[in-house]
């Protein structure tokens, strides 16, 4: 398989290195000569100087036997023009664009990416998918992700344990049976002390672990209780930035929580008008700066259950979360886009880290797998993915029960859906064809999870395909 990835940012950069530790032939394509070969020296990839956008770049890149265009520049129209180049002139069979400008995405424009207009398969919005990962932790009180899968039966629940009476604390994963009968979740990985793992039956959740849960949506409410977490839903909300993933996420609450009192912090006065207007008097709009604790007092941040902030700036998010917690805010949200700052930001108080970049190359792989199995979700860039795919006769997941199956030691299965139904899995469970697997897979362990799922596919298909 060869790719093209346009754009050699942080988004892009990454993309590049993981679809190149699978042995996917990638050139990336960067008008900064610097980002370019930092590309070509950091990872198995081929760098290139040039308009991503103009035919004789994408030509010297090898648009002609590319069987894909990744189009990540900081500009919406250069990544739109490189698919339609791609296009017309290569006949690049799947194009992929990130596309920020809220003008682009309204649904009364959707006919624009047409074959027979602008070609691009698949539109990512970033903006978009932070304000939709955000309402997703407004409704789930107590975790600091989640995630729907397998069309929403399922759902990933990532969980802080941080109460030294967290009921969890101490118990040996393979006694979770015998103490919890009703037992609804696995486990699949653990993040302690800055390192993620997929856990083992001999291992035990200790207080100050963060770790991710597999479960159905009914039983969310006890797996949270069983964790220690009995927060309610946030009836009163401060939002710090009016920005375009503030003004997302703020349609999204009016529209799908009308009982949640909002309440909006933007520094700029034209954009505050705007939103003002936007919103008809369905929010509150407050001009001026969140680390002014006049501002945030006037937006009575101290009785609100939860701050969220997603401004341009992290420092400003970062800080103005703080002080709303300070003030007696009971939960902050904050947008980070710098990596290094995560590890600290659990000492400051900070509940939930939300991470565009992070969210944006999770989306996109998603829509690149292609194979025995599709990237459904990453959990961290330098562990693993969540992974959703279909047992197929002849794979070794159907030759028994999962304790004989043999699978490496970065892959756990977390949920089985056969015919509809979820099946939270033990040792014992066998996996029939037919079945939809989600489970997680570490990067070291992937190519050996597409050896364990690879199969029979039925005739004039490809063994699994994206959710």
């Amino acid at each position: 398989m060869r790719v093209i990835i346009c754009g050699a940012g942080q988004v892009g950069s990454t993309i590049a290195r993981h679809l190149a530790s699978e042995g996917i032939d990638i050139t990336v394509i960067d008008v900064s000569p610097e980002q370019a070969r930092r590309a070509d020296e950091s990872y198995d990839v081929r760098g290139m100087v040039g308009y991503a956008s103009h035919p004789e770049v994408l030509a010297r890149a090898g648009a002609q036997d590319a069987d894909m265009l990744i189009a990540v520049t900081r500009s919406d129209e250069v990544n739109m023009v490189a698919c339609q180049v791609a296009y017309s002139l290569f006949r690049v069979k799947r194009r992929i664009a990130r596309v920020r400008h809220a003008g682009y995405l309204e649904p009364i424009w959707r006919g624009l990416y047409a074959d027979q207009q602008l070609p691009i398969n698949v539109i990512i919005s970033p903006e978009v998918e932070v304000a939709r990962g955000i309402a997703r932790r407004l409704r789930t009180p107590g975790a600091f992700d989640m995630v729907p899968l397998a069309g929403g039966r399922v759902q990933l629940l990532g969980i802080h344990c941080t109460d030294a009476s967290c009921p969890m604390a101490g118990l040996a994963l393979r006694d979770l049976p015998g103490r919890l009968p009703n037992r609804n979740f696995v486990v699949v990985a653990i993040l302690r002390e800055g390192h993620a793992f997929v856990p083992g039956g001999d291992d035990r959740v200790q207080c100050g672990d963060d770790v991710y849960v597999v479960t159905e949506p009914a039983a969310v409410e006890g797996v949270m209780a069983a964790f220690g977490h009995r927060e309610r839903v946030a009836r009163r909300v401060v939002l710090v930035g009016g920005g375009n993933v503030g003004l997302h996420l703020a349609r999204m609450l009016v529209r799908e929580a009308p009982l949640v009192s909002l309440k909006i912090v933007e520094m700029s006065r034209a954009r505050a008008d705007e939103i003002a207007r936007e919103l008809g008097g369905r929010a509150v709009i407050l001009h001026g700066d969140a680390l002014d604790v006049e501002v945030l007092e006037e937006a009575n941040v101290q009785a609100a259950e939860t701050v969220v902030a997603v401004t341009n700036d992290d420092e400003t998010n970062i800080f103005s979360s703080i002080l709303a917690k300070r003030a007696g805010c009971q939960r902050a949200i904050t947008l980070v886009n710098k990596a290094s700052y995560e590890p600290l930001l659990p000492t400051f108080g900070i509940d939930a880290v939300v991470s565009p970049s992070a969210i944006t190359i999770s989306t996109i792989l998603r829509h690149v797998r292609r194979g025995a199995i599709a990237a459904v979700y990453t959990l961290r860039e330098d562990f693993g993915e969540v992974i959703e795919a279909e047992a197929l006769p002849g794979s070794r997941l159907v030759s028994g029960p999962l304790r004989a199956v043999g699978m490496p030691a970065g892959m756990l299965v977390g949920a089985i859906v056969r015919a509809g139904e979820v099946i939270i899995p033990t040792a014992e469970t066998a996996i029939r064809p037919g079945d939809s697997v989600i489970a997680i897979v570490s990067y070291n362990a992937l190519h050996e999870a597409e050896n364990i799922i690879a199969g029979e596919a039925p005739a004039g298909e490809p063994a699994a395909s994206p959710s």
